[in-house]
């Protein structure tokens, strides 16, 4: 979950800087996550040792002991 935001302004300046995200933000978007690839966990497909610990990652977000420590720690979804 990037955090980062890059703003351009007619001047041409560019400013980039770091929100803030609060605890439902990370829980939608960690949902929605596990939702894309729950497909591939499925009883008929062998889920592979990196979508595993890539799903148990997601579900550890709740761990952190703030919500922008969770959103630096998002884990990167393994290739196909």
């Amino acid at each position: 979950m990037k955090r980062t935001v890059i703003e351009q302004f007619e001047t041409g300046e560019t400013v980039e800087h770091t929100r803030d995200v609060d605890w439902a933000e990370v829980r939608a978007v960690r949902n929605a996550d596990l939702a894309a690839c729950d497909w591939r966990a499925g009883k008929d497909v062998v889920l592979s040792t990196a979508w595993k610990e890539y799903r148990q990652a997601l579900r550890d977000l709740g761990g952190f002991a703030d919500s922008n420590s969770a959103a630096d720690a998002w884990p990167v979804k393994p290739d196909d």
